[in-house]
């Protein structure tokens, strides 16, 4: 099979069919790398990028008309990936709800219930009714895991630039739901400087151990110029906290950078604290927030007075 044999938006298995593609060539394209799944049930050349427009005509074609795409759907519509690693390696399904009064899902494709959604909580794109940025993270909020519930808040936020103000509107209306708790406890730490999910996990770990907050994305000057970025910093104690994941430390030349800059902090009075990504396994190591107590309390120290004999 060609790749000009298959249209350049989503398609599903029947329609294929329709152009004379059976189901086994299908999944041999699958498996050759010429087509991918886009969700469970839709495809698309591997050649052709995912763009909004195009996640949205692949949830269309499952989802029915009552039904608004929402949690870590609605995310990923947006822009914002949450789902799990060990998910990946199949194909996620559509998180919908329906409105009020309508049936619920039968696709086994789709997940979803009914849900109490005001007309302001979704919009219509493309035809696909899809939860607003807004309403998506206060959804997480409830109802992910607390690392990575912030994780999504902090990107939603980034990428679409609500605020506070507009999570703390919804409050009220999760009174009583499962995981409001949860959501209200991660409101006042979401911030839109979080440029990854483990710089979220880490501004997490130190809120739970009773650390004051850093400030993401700090730049060091050099000579007056802005030269060097940290992840997240107390700069009035000097202490740099870089998160090492393997996305983007794991070439020669990514490592040598950081070396460079951790060397010209140290040598300039910076502590820097270096967490991995085995700082999160199920096991993990709280050595670096032994580390960051360390220099926070040696920064904090009073001034000694120094006498010298004459």
């Amino acid at each position: 099979m060609e790749l000009e044999d298959l249209p350049r938006q989503p398609f599903t298995a029947r329609s294929a069919a329709a152009r004379g593609i059976a189901r086994s060539r299908l999944r041999k394209a699958v498996r050759d790398g010429l087509v991918r799944r886009v969700t469970q049930g839709v495809y698309l050349r591997r050649d052709v990028e995912l763009t909004t427009e195009l996640k949205l005509a692949a949830v269309g074609m499952v989802i029915n008309r009552h039904a608004v795409a929402c949690d870590r759907t609605a995310a990923w519509i947006w822009g914002v990936d949450v789902f799990e690693l060990r998910e990946l390696d199949g194909v996620p399904p559509i998180e919908s709800m329906v409105l009020s009064g309508h049936r619920r899902p039968e696709r086994a494709e789709v997940r979803g219930g009914e849900r109490q959604l005001w007309p302001g909580d979704w919009v219509t794109v493309n035809g696909v009714r899809v939860t607003t940025p807004v309403r998506t993270a206060a959804d997480l909020g409830c109802r992910l895991n607390r690392r990575p519930a912030l994780a999504a808040m902090d990107a939603l936020m980034r990428a679409h630039g609500f605020t506070h103000g507009d999570l703390g509107r919804l409050l009220p209306r999760y009174f009583r739901r499962r995981g409001v708790c949860q959501l209200r406890e991660l409101l006042p730490l979401v911030d839109p400087r979080a440029e990854s999910q483990p710089e979220s996990w880490v501004r997490l770990e130190l809120h739970d151990h009773e650390l004051p907050p850093p400030e993401p994305q700090w730049w060091v000057a050099v000579d007056g110029i802005p030269t060097y970025r940290i992840d997240l910093a107390y700069p009035n104690a000097k202490i740099a906290i870089e998160y090492n994941g393997v996305e983007f430390h794991s070439k020669p030349e990514d490592r040598r950078s950081d070396d460079e800059r951790r060397e010209w902090l140290e040598r300039h009075g910076w502590t820097v604290v270096v967490v991995t990504e085995q700082a999160f396994a199920s096991d993990f190591d709280l050595g670096w927030i032994l580390a960051v107590k360390e220099a926070l309390a040696v920064a904090q120290r009073a001034p000694r007075r120094w006498y010298v004999r004459v």
